[in-house]
């Protein structure tokens, strides 16, 4: 998951090259929806796919704040000219928003986990400062991927605590979606139109890698380990993101990569070590209070 998203991003900004962000983002999750449900249909029956009303409230209550906000802002923030390795800098702020969460709802992270999230979320600003943000990265994209953030962060910490199907395929069916549904309708209202045959063969392997690699693999890692393990240590591979995501940027598309950017990048995996190390002994002394899935 740290690798695969990591070089999401890129895809991403190729993807809304030519494609309308929200219709694009929609009709990823819906394929990649339809794929893991057609999987499960072909392994175990329709049965599977079974759940409850509260449970699907819950599925679609997360498959707005990840798919649809989370994910949707990212490819608006993209499409209006945020470069990727920025995007994924500013992300990485999700394990900060995470640590809040506990805050708010009357947890009290272990004091290491504080300093490690304080030493990341500083590496991350060192990075962005070191790539400025000027003309190319307009303020509204800016705020937009801010609030990508927050969504992913806060979807990520309810998730545990809604009523959900006890097979986390069966959520990433649902989540997914539901999600590309919202997306798809947003991309309506707004206006975008998509056409397929417009697009060259560039902008379909985007969309086609976003689907099979950062939807179908990828995103049911990532709400299978939301139901295995703390969210805040499942947070931090928006630490590691960016790196990855810096790198590909610089590779493929000659995004700049600075000393400050490589200190910065540094810092960031130092903060990820602190994180980790303050999150396992806590789960080998007694069970996660993040796993209440019913």
């Amino acid at each position: 998951m740290y690798v695969v998203w990591g070089s999401t991003y890129l895809a991403i900004r190729i993807m809304v090259e030519e494609m309308p962000p929200l219709m694009a983002a929609g009709t990823r999750f819906l394929t990649a929806g339809l794929l893991v449900a057609g999987a499960l249909t072909a392994r175990s029956g329709l049965r599977r796919l079974a759940v409850t009303r509260p449970q699907l409230l819950g599925c679609a209550l997360v498959g707005l704040l990840l798919p649809a906000l989370g994910q949707g802002m990212v490819t608006i923030g993209e499409s209006g000219g945020a470069p990727s390795g920025i995007t994924a800098l500013l992300i990485a702020a999700v394990p900060l928003w995470v640590i809040c969460c506990r805050i708010v709802s009357g947890e009290r992270p272990a004091g290491r986990m504080l300093v490690g999230g304080a030493v990341g979320f500083g590496g991350v600003a060192v990075l962005i400062t070191a790539n400025g943000l000027g003309g190319s990265f307009p303020p509204w994209t800016i705020a937009v991927i801010v609030l990508a953030s927050a969504s992913w962060a806060l979807g990520s910490w309810w998730q545990p605590r809604l009523r959900l199907p006890r097979d986390p395929f069966v959520v990433v069916v649902y989540e997914m979606l539901i999600g590309g549904v919202l997306l798809v309708i947003f991309g309506l209202a707004t206006g975008e139109q998509f056409d397929p045959s417009t697009y060259s063969a560039r902008s379909w392997a985007a969309w086609a890698y976003l689907v099979l690699a950062g939807s179908v693999l990828a995103f049911s890692a990532y709400v299978w380990l939301l139901q295995s393990t703390a969210v805040s240590l499942v947070a931090t591979y928006a630490y590691v993101n960016p790196l990855v995501a810096v790198v590909l940027g610089w590779l493929i598309v000659a995004e700049p990569v600075t000393m400050s950017t490589i200190v910065g990048g540094a810092v960031v995996v130092l903060g990820v070590a602190v994180v980790v190390g303050s999150e396992l002994p806590s789960r080998t002394r007694r069970p996660t209070p993040d796993r209440k899935i019913r």
